[in-house]
């Protein structure tokens, strides 16, 4: 695997392997706490349990970790828990953690090399929105400007990386990129732009990655040089369930932003609709949640996953209460739900530790999903909960 070294000294794998070096020093552990006790779920807020148990884990949030989707997706979460309860400390958080990285003139000490770099994006947004402050204005004005010169497909995607994977496109790139560039073009006026280039994309990367059971093959590669590579279509040959769940969640939060007469809005619900009957059909009947591999749960070594599960039930309760989906979905979204909780606990020293969560992880074949190690509060996996449980209150 090729790396990559940031300015700011830190190693990282290129692409969505970034987390595999940094799980250590983050405090991550391959397997649940032997004390952890579920408290009862209607006396936990989970939400505010998560971030004051982070936050409690890492008292300067510069020890979260580096301008890596994984930090970006749990402050983005965090933000979402702010939001709600109005919390100035997780606010404050947040800001620290962006200030370590982003100078006063919106340099982010961190390349922007790959469409995981972009994906913290979003942060700066909110924290623009929240607080008028020109630097972050300023920064996601960089990120946006990179995209001019980014590589794409022949037919006009995105690429995952600029490097080692300039041919290909993982489902996960969407999400790191797709829901920034929409958020940027309705924040800065430049809407028209952004929803066209956004909804391509999306249509794009369905078009090469779409399985006939309505999910979605992990990558693609227009070379057709990758040992993974389908001879034929290119595409990788098995659904891994955290790549099918950045997808979902893309397509839900692009809808939130897209005008109801874009000409693409159609086929993007058509899209969120085909993939939902695909993830009731796959539910984990005793669990609620969903398989590391989606569509081979009956297969020996496969195992459910915490992360995309949350990813999943975000998706299904969201396009129900946006009116994309009939509400018998709805339930699906519950026992998806439950199932995630399961996964949630609190241990003897008060603090939350969520479970089975797998860590970065490149395109293999099943034997590699099924190894891949599952983590307990890994970013993946707090990031997710916490955006799943703030559109699941009260749901």
């Amino acid at each position: 695997m090729p790396n990559l070294r940031s300015r700011r000294g830190f190693v990282k794998a290129a692409g969505s392997l970034g987390t595999l070096t940094g799980a250590a020093a983050l405090g991550i552990t391959s397997a649940a706490p032997a004390t952890a006790a579920v408290r009862p779920r209607e006396n936990t807020d989970w939400s505010v349990a998560v971030v004051e148990s982070t936050m409690a884990r890492f008292p300067n949030a510069s020890d979260v970790g580096d301008w890596e989707y994984t930090q970006g997706l749990y402050m983005y979460g965090q933000h979402l828990v702010y939001e709600r309860t109005g919390d100035p400390r997780y606010l404050t958080y947040i800001r620290q953690w962006v200030d370590g990285i982003v100078s006063d003139n919106g340099d982010i000490d961190y390349p922007l090399e790959s469409l995981d770099s972009f994906r913290s994006g979003t942060v700066l947004l909110k924290l623009y929105a929240e607080t008028g402050a020109e630097k972050y204005r300023l920064a996601a004005d960089n990120i946006r400007r990179r995209l001019d010169s980014y590589p794409r497909t022949s037919d006009g995607a995105f690429t995952h990386d600029t490097t080692d994977r300039r041919h290909q496109l993982w489902a996960d790139g969407t999400y790191m990129v797709l829901p920034f560039l929409a958020g940027y073009g309705k924040q800065f006026g430049e809407s028209e732009y952004a929803n066209d280039e956004v909804t391509s994309n999306l249509l794009i990367y369905a078009n090469h990655l779409i399985a006939p059971s309505g999910l979605l093959y992990h990558a693609y590669d227009e070379a057709g040089e990758q040992s993974w590579a389908d001879p034929v279509t290119h595409h990788s040959p098995e659904i891994w369930c955290r790549a099918v769940g950045w997808y979902c969640m893309t397509c839900v939060d692009v809808l939130d932003i897209l005008p109801a007469n874009h000409p693409n809005r159609p086929q993007i619900i058509g899209l969120v609709r085909t993939l939902a009957q695909a993830l009731a059909r796959y539910q984990d009947r005793a669990s609620g949640r969903w398989f590391q591999v989606v569509d081979k749960g009956t297969v020996t070594g496969n195992w459910t996953e915490t992360s995309s599960s949350a990813m999943f039930t975000y998706t299904l309760a969201k396009a129900v209460q946006r009116g994309y989906l009939p509400a018998r979905y709805g339930q699906v979204a519950k026992k998806g739900y439950r199932g995630v909780l399961d996964k949630a606990s609190v241990g003897e020293d008060g603090l939350t530790n969520v479970t089975d969560i797998c860590i970065g992880t490149g395109v293999g074949d099943l034997a590699w999903y099924f190894a891949r190690p599952r983590a307990t509060n890994d970013m993946h996996g707090l990031g997710a909960f916490l955006i799943m449980n703030e559109q699941l209150i009260g749901f």
